[in-house]
Order: structure tokens, then C-alpha cells, then sequence
């Protein structure tokens, strides 16, 4: 089967599935993360007092850590949760949101690697070399200048390998070209539009499919990781070429509508997918 093949069938085993994802998240974004699971065939619980945390985790498919609006009591909420998670070999898909801005950020991120043991760690190039090193140069929740572009794109994939190995979960670095790595094979994705960039929380929708993708099919977190990245990138460039003289609000309107409507053969056409070692 082709990889292309591969990562539809996973697409569209979401919607068979009907997976349900446990998201400690982003406030900010929380409604727009909520629409996209339900738009790709997938159920949202939104659940992070830590009186309930492990008992919700303890029913859903994939819990999803996201540190955006990151304070103390999610964050014992969070560990809580990884522990039900671990305990029932659900997949925890972490989202390092704005790594390397403080230290608390990056010292929860680090902890939370150790903890829950990820088996997906999704961020963008400045978040994942934080992570690897401890410390960087994030620009609030955005890649640094000096972490995007075809010319950092080497030094990026050197560090997505090393922090897999380290790790030991996959790890999926979205920017001009998206990779993800499990530390030897390397999926690189070049679909996707700029004003995705443009709109809140298009990274964090992203993360939450990347949940139910795994949680469809865990023993490929490679390919169901790079099902998610694809499919997002995929509808981003049809939302976009239909909202062609409109604004960003409409453009999320149309994102939504997209991920409703993508299917397992149209990924299959659309997807623009490499592998390499």
C-alpha cells in the first residue's frame, strides 16, 4: 500500500471510530478545537478539574496535553491525567504551546515529556528545539524568524530526530514543510497554506486531530500523525482557494466546513507526502 493510501485509511477510520479525545486545553481556542474533532468524525470532552481527570481519561481513546494557557492547576490536572493514561495504554498527544517563551512553560513541557510519556509530541520548529534544549528563542507561541524557512529546515529535522530518540515518541514539526519523525523514518508533508498561520488556533485544532487520528489507530502513531498533518494542511489549501477574497474569519468558517467534508480518497489525491530516512 502507498503511503498515500496509507494515511487515507486512517482518515477514514476516525470517522469509523467515532474516537472519543480527552482535551486539557487552550481556553483561548477550546470552541474551535472542540469543532474540528467533531468535524473529522471524532468526540471532544474538555475536562480538566483534577477531581474528574483521570476518570474521563479513563474512558476516551487519546488525551490531548496543551500548555497554551498554561497555569498551576491544569498543569496537576495534566500530570493526574497521564497517569490513567499511561495505566490504560491510551495514547497522550502533547502540545509544547509557546515552549521557550518562559521558564515555567519549558520546564512544564520537559516535565510533562518525562510523566506522560508521550506518544506524539506536536509543536512548531522554535517549541520542539526548546524541548531538546532546554531553552530557545520562541516568539510568544510562534516560531522564531530564525527557526523557519527552507534554510533552517537541515537543522530542524536533525533536532525532530534527536528529541525522538530521546523521547521516544514521534515527533511532527508544522511549518513550510512539515516534518514527522519517530527518530529513523521521516515523513515530510508539504501541504498546507499561509494563512493558516493567520488565524487562532490552527496549530491547536491541529494537535486535537492528531489525537483522534492515534487514538483511530494507535499502533501507527507515524502514519496517523501524519494523516492529521496532512488532512489539516489538505483542507487548509481548499478553504483557502474558496474563500479566495475573503477575510480570515471566513477562511475558519471554510476550514471547519472542509475537515467536515474530507475523505479518505480525496486525502489520498491531495496529499503531498514524502519518505525518507
Amino acid at each position: 500500500m502507498s503511503m498515500n493510501n496509507t494515511l487515507a485509511e486512517i482518515a477514514d477510520l476516525v470517522r469509523e471510530k467515532n474516537p472519543l479525545v480527552h482535551c486539557i486545553t487552550n481556553y483561548v481556542t477550546v470552541n474551535d478545537c472542540a469543532n474540528a474533532l467533531l468535524a473529522v468524525g471524532a468526540s471532544p470532552v474538555m475536562a480538566d478539574d483534577r477531581a474528574e481527570v483521570a476518570e474521563i481519561t479513563s474512558i476516551a481513546q487519546a488525551l490531548l496535553l496543551n500548555i497554551g494557557t498554561l497555569n498551576r492547576r491544569t498543569i496537576a490536572s495534566m500530570k493526574r491525567a497521564t497517569k490513567t493514561a499511561n495505566t490504560n495504554g491510551i495514547p497522550v498527544i502533547l502540545d509544547p504551546v509557546g515552549a521557550g517563551a518562559s521558564k515555567l512553560r519549558t520546564r512544564t513541557a520537559q516535565s510533562l515529556v518525562r510523566i506522560a510519556r508521550p506518544a506524539l509530541i506536536r509543536g512548531n520548529a522554535s517549541e520542539i528545539a526548546a524541548l531538546h534544549a532546554g531553552s530557545g528563542n520562541t516568539r510568544g507561541v510562534d516560531a522564531a524568524e530564525a527557526d523557519q524557512g527552507d534554510d533552517a529546515f537541515s537543522r530542524t529535522l536533525a533536532t525532530a530526530k534527536a528529541l525522538a530518540v530521546e523521547s521516544g515518541a514521534v515527533v511532527a514539526v508544522t511549518g513550510s514543510t512539515d516534518i514527522i519523525t519517530d527518530g529513523k523514518r521521516v515523513l515530510s508533508i508539504r501541504n498546507g497554506h499561509p494563512i493558516l498561520s493567520r488565524i487562532t488556533g490552527s496549530g491547536c485544532m491541529l494537535s486535537c486531530l492528531c489525537a483522534a487520528f492515534c487514538a483511530a489507530d494507535p499502533k501507527r502513531i507515524l502514519e496517523a500523525s501524519a494523516a492529521a498533518v496532512a488532512a489539516m494542511g489538505h483542507c487548509g489549501e481548499r478553504a483557502a482557494a474558496d474563500t479566495a477574497l475573503a477575510g480570515t474569519a471566513t477562511f475558519r468558517t471554510a476550514l471547519i466546513d472542509r475537515l467536515s467534508r474530507i475523505t479518505g480518497s480525496e486525502l489520498a489525491q491531495g496529499v503531498l507526502c514524502e519518505e525518507s530516512a
